[in-house]
C-alpha cells in the first residue's frame, strides 16, 4: 500500500483512539448490563458496553469509509466488493472490564484482501494506545506523548519473559506434556496487552489459546512492526487466529514451537 494512503488509516485510526476513550468516561463509564452467550455449559460474557462501542466504532468507520466491509464480533459482517475491510473487537478482555480490570482494550484492523495491514490496540483505563504506522514503525502513545516501540530481539532464550493463557481451551492432559512450557509461563497474561508489552520490549514471548479473527488481526500488524515474529503454534500464518505464539525473535519463536508441538497431538 502507497504511503499516502498508509497517512489517512493512521490519521483516522489515531483520531478514533482517542474518540473511544472519550466515548467511554463520557457516555458508558457507569453502568452496563452482562448476559452469557453460552446457553449451556461455558462462560462468555457480553456486556451493553460491547454493543455501545462496536456501534460507535461501525459508524465513525461507515462514515469515513462507507464502500468498506466491517467485521464485528458483535454485529457480524457488512460485506461489500471492496478490498479493504475493518476487524472489530469492541472490548477484548470483556470478563476483565466486568470485574473492574483495567487490561480491556478497543481492538480494530484494517485488512486489505483479508490480511491485517494496520491495528489499534487502546487501553481507554490505562490511558494508552498502540498503533503501527506502517509494516515496519509501531508507536505506543501514553499520557499525550508517543514512542517508538520496538522488541528486545537480542534476549537470548535462557533470559526470556514468557506470558501465557490457555483460555480454558488446553485440557490438563495436554498441559501436562508440555511441562517446559508450564515452567516458563512465570509472567501473568493480561488480555491484549501482553501482545502490546511484548512491542514495547517487556515481555519475550506470549502463548495464547483459541484467538477468533478480531482477538489476534488488530494485533498482527503492530508486533510485527514492532519486529516481533508471530504464527498459530503449528506455525501457520496468525492470520488463521487460533492458538498464537509471538517471539522477540525467530530463533526462540523455534524453540517454543517446538516444545509446544507435543500439545497438538
Amino acid at each position: 500500500m502507497k504511503a499516502k494512503k498508509y497517512r489517512i488509516y493512521y490519521s483516522f485510526l489515531n483520531k478514533l483512539a482517542k474518540e473511544l476513550t472519550s466515548f467511554y468516561f463520557k457516555k458508558i463509564s457507569k453502568r452496563f448490563s452482562v448476559t452469557n452467550k453460552h446457553k449451556g455449559k461455558g462462560y462468555d460474557p457480553v456486556t451493553s458496553s460491547d454493543k455501545a462501542f462496536e456501534k460507535f466504532i461501525r459508524s465513525k468507520i461507515s462514515k469515513k469509509f462507507p464502500d468498506h466491509q466491517i467485521i464485528g464480533e458483535e454485529f457480524g459482517h457488512k460485506k461489500s466488493n471492496s478490498d479493504y475491510s475493518w476487524v472489530i473487537d469492541p472490548i477484548d478482555g470483556t470478563r476483565s472490564y466486568v470485574i473492574g480490570n483495567p487490561t480491556w482494550s478497543n481492538l480494530i484492523s484494517l485488512n486489505y484482501k483479508g490480511h491485517p495491514i494496520m491495528g489499534l490496540a487502546n487501553f481507554p483505563m490505562l490511558n494508552k494506545y498502540y498503533l503501527n504506522f506502517n509494516d515496519n514503525i509501531s508507536y505506543v502513545f501514553e499520557n499525550g506523548k508517543k514512542r517508538r516501540i520496538k522488541v528486545s530481539k537480542k534476549i537470548p532464550f535462557s533470559q526470556i519473559k514468557v506470558s501465557g493463557a490457555f483460555h480454558g481451551w488446553l485440557s490438563f492432559k495436554k498441559q501436562m506434556k508440555i511441562p517446559k512450557i508450564l515452567k516458563l509461563m512465570r509472567f501473568k497474561c493480561p488480555d491484549s496487552l501482553s501482545y502490546a508489552l511484548l512491542a514495547e520490549g517487556k515481555v519475550d514471548i506470549v502463548i495464547q489459546c483459541a484467538n477468533k479473527i478480531w482477538d489476534i488481526h488488530p494485533i498482527i500488524p503492530i508486533v510485527k512492526a514492532a519486529g516481533a515474529t508471530i504464527s498459530t503454534w503449528d506455525n501457520k500464518d496468525a492470520v488463521f487466529a487460533g492458538n498464537i505464539l509471538v517471539s522477540n525473535n525467530i530463533s526462540n519463536h523455534k524453540k517454543i514451537l517446538k516444545l509446544l508441538k507435543p500439545a497438538l497431538k
